[in-house]
């Protein structure tokens, strides 16, 4: 029913982290989850009444994907209640494999209290997505499989290179990193990894804000949570189960480690770069936890291998993983910056970061509104090759007279302030407001900005890079009415597209003084 999934190398992260990682591409799954082989191996073994009467279900949508598919390769009834916060893909996805979809509640603990309640009433079996031993059991046939497939990559290694294997331990793996939600996968790997070769570190993984099965073993005993965070949705869960408390706080996991959005988008764009394949938060919380298990342990010439366990994305949610993903990274660095509010201190700056020490920054965002007659404050963004580079970013702004505050890891800014920047403004007077495209290539503004008077001011800037071969850029001028023929000229000297928007009903309502 499951497929036997792929074990591949992750070629640039390996060589970036100077360790092997490899990645067990559950995302590859006929539900895009490893959700199926747990769900099959209890449905497998109902009795055949049990299985006419039909089965019910509470996920978060991967679990109940699963459900679905062994119920309509059963020839069973499945009914799946969901949480009303689950994704519509996941929805739409259970629907077209035969389930009966029931939203419920805001997180995977409402949604199993009532399915509780439907399966006395209608005499249904209920399908645990993770307390249960045989859905456990099913998810440890991954861990069977990574075991199998780590030797046949080390065999293939050890032929190419004309040497022999050794054992068990020359081709063994050091660590396997394991999400955790309510805790099935993580029990069944630990279960079937520490009986056949217990060196192997099981090492388990949390969002920072559903971490449920960490603080339920720090306090000895099963916590719920008050709440959940909802990105990683498919680990979203209150109080992990009984069983799997049991297994996770035995000892068969070794560690555990928490991730946060930053950190997990970043790991989206990493396994993007080596399989040119897009999981979902949850199935990228093992590539992030080996990314700061490294960071933190400063390990070279290990081997470790991590679990995307599941590829069901809301597309809508892209914009937000490519947006956050430069910072989870450190390939961005986020800055307030205030300079004199005087005719050429934008080019100044400019200037200056054109003459920072390292390798070419780019300017990844700025934006601009004219507030006060004497000081300017600017949001900008600018492109990093490594983790830290911020704070020195900062010093040398400060250290040449524009006073910097570093906002890369000020979680307000990265969601809001960056977007609130501007308003009206009572000292944007003779403003015209033009939208520019740019192309994307060095030197482009600062042309813009050589070509100007000095006699006409910037009251207004905003630029994102989008990653698109040309830039859109908001400018506001203050261009006195003499100077209009003159600004006219400027504008076709440019040689750049744009739009006067100086007349747009939305500019007059949100951004000009009447």
């Amino acid at each position: 029913m499951a497929s036997e999934t792929a074990l591949e190398p992750a070629r640039a992260l390996s060589r970036r982290l100077h360790n092997t990682v490899l990645l067990k591409r559950e995302d590859l799954q006929p539900v895009r989850s490893f959700k199926l082989r747990g769900a099959y191996n209890k449905m497998a073994l109902l009795s055949a009444d049990k299985l006419e009467k039909g089965v019910i279900c509470a996920s978060a949508g991967n679990h109940a994907q699963g459900v679905a598919l062994s119920a309509s390769r059963l020839g069973t009834r499945a009914v799946i209640v969901m949480p009303t916060t689950t994704p519509q893909v996941k929805v739409d996805a259970v629907r077209g494999l035969g389930g009966e979809v029931v939203l419920f509640g805001e997180s995977y603990s409402d949604a199993h209290a009532h399915a509780l309640t439907l399966e006395q009433q209608q005499g249904l079996t209920f399908v645990h997505p993770f307390d249960d031993p045989d859905v456990i059991a099913g998810q440890g046939t991954i861990a069977m499989e990574m075991l199998r497939q780590v030797q046949t990559l080390g065999a293939d290694k050890a032929a190419k290179s004309g040497h022999k294997t050794r054992g068990l331990g020359a081709t063994s793996l050091d660590a396997v990193f394991v999400a955790i939600g309510g805790g099935g996968l993580v029990s069944g790997v630990a279960n079937y990894i520490k009986a056949v070769d217990p060196r192997i570190r099981v090492i388990g993984v949390q969002m920072n804000d559903s971490s449920a099965m960490i603080q339920s073993i720090a306090a000895q005993e099963r916590i719920t949570l008050p709440d959940v965070g909802l990105f990683a949705d498919g680990t979203a869960v209150k109080q992990v189960g009984e069983e799997t408390f049991r297994i996770a706080s035995s000892g068969l996991v070794d560690a555990f480690i928490t991730v946060d959005t930053d950190a997990v988008c970043a790991a989206i764009k990493d396994i993007f770069v080596d399989t040119r394949s897009i999981v979902e938060p949850s199935g990228a919380m093992a590539v992030a936890a080996v990314k700061q298990y490294v960071a933190t342990h400063k390990t070279k010439g290990e081997t470790y291998a991590a679990v995307l366990c599941g590829a069901n994305m809301n597309f809508d949610r892209l914009r937000f993983v490519a947006e956050r993903a430069e910072v989870g990274e450190e390939r961005e660095a986020l800055f307030a910056i205030t300079m004199p509010e005087e005719r050429g201190s934008f080019k100044r700056f400019c200037e200056l970061i054109g003459q920072l020490p390292g390798p070419v920054r780019n300017v990844t965002e700025f934006n601009y509104r004219m507030s006060d007659a004497n000081r300017a404050h600017v949001f900008v963004g600018l492109s990093t090759q490594s983790k830290g580079e911020s704070v020195k970013i900062a010093a040398h702004f400060n250290k040449n007279g524009f006073e910097a505050l570093d906002l890369t890891h000020d979680e307000l800014a990265k969601t809001h302030v960056r977007h609130m920047v501007g308003g009206a403004s009572s000292l944007a007077l003779d403003e015209r407001l033009l939208r520019f495209v740019f192309p994307e290539r060095p030197g482009a503004l600062m042309k813009f900005l050589s070509l100007m008077r000095p006699g006409w001011n910037i009251s207004l800037f905003h630029y994102r890079n989008q990653g698109a071969d040309y830039g859109r850029i908001l400018v506001g001028l203050q261009v006195p009415a003499p100077d209009r023929l003159a600004f006219e000229g400027f504008l076709s000297t440019l040689g750049y597209p744009f739009v006067d928007e100086t007349d747009n009903p939305a500019y007059r309502l949100f951004l000009r003084t009447p």
